[in-house]
């Protein structure tokens, strides 16, 4: 098993809370927990910014979760969050299109999105990666890199199929090579899971359940 610090771990996370009932207390829970656990970001629905973070990152979903919003609307959801201080964005791709192989329609919606929320906001591409084919990540990991996404991500942890696994990250990692970092996320809740994802290739993990997680290390 990977060895990794409490503080090395905290750096990779994106402490995160999605739920659409979330409550403002609950956001503002959220930030103090990853200020006081040393997280890299927190992740946040848009409605939920402006936030104040302090040195933390400020991360907000798009098209979330299902991605099967028209580009405009996604591309004018990333520009109001760069807008509104999002440090980071976290888009769903539209699974149709993968399912379909119609991957310069991908590639353009990515690329629209990527102009609204230009460096140095970082772009992360969710590719829901449970309900795709090991060639459908693999295609969709290179309209990413190909649009100049900064990173790819598992999953929302809001589709049936599921959410992050070893395999996918795997596939992405080698997929993307050290162009892109690889975000795993969905269903991460022990601090077991959450290294062999690290010892798989991943960059950056979306995780809700930090604190437990974090815990389990030596500080």
């Amino acid at each position: 098993m990977l060895a990794l610090t409490r503080s090395e771990l905290a750096k990779m996370i994106d402490h995160t809370l999605l739920k659409p009932e979330a409550t403002s207390a609950e956001i503002e829970e959220l930030v103090k927990d990853g200020q006081a656990l040393g997280v890299w970001a927190v992740c946040v629905s848009p409605s939920m910014i402006p936030l104040v973070t302090g040195d933390l990152r400020l991360a907000v979903v798009c098209g979330f979760p299902s991605g099967a919003h028209y580009p405009e609307v996604k591309a004018a959801e990333a520009a109001r969050a760069r807008a509104d201080g999002a440090d980071e964005l976290d888009m769903v791709i539209n699974l149709r299109w993968a399912m379909e192989g119609r991957w310069a329609l991908m590639r353009e919606e990515i690329e629209a999105v990527r102009a609204a929320f230009p460096r140095p906001g970082l772009l992360k591409v969710i590719l829901e990666t449970a309900a795709l084919t090991d060639s459908q990540v693999v295609a969709a990991c290179q309209a990413a890199a190909e649009a100049d996404a900064d990173f790819v991500k598992t999953s929302t942890g809001f589709h049936p199929a599921g959410g992050a696994t070893t395999h996918a990250v795997r596939l992405m990692a080698r997929t993307v090579g050290p162009a892109l970092g690889v975000k795993a996320s969905g269903g991460i809740r022990t601090t077991e899971a959450a290294l062999a994802m690290v010892q798989a290739g991943a960059t950056r993990l979306g995780l809700s359940a930090t604190l437990p997680i974090l815990a389990a290390l030596p500080a």
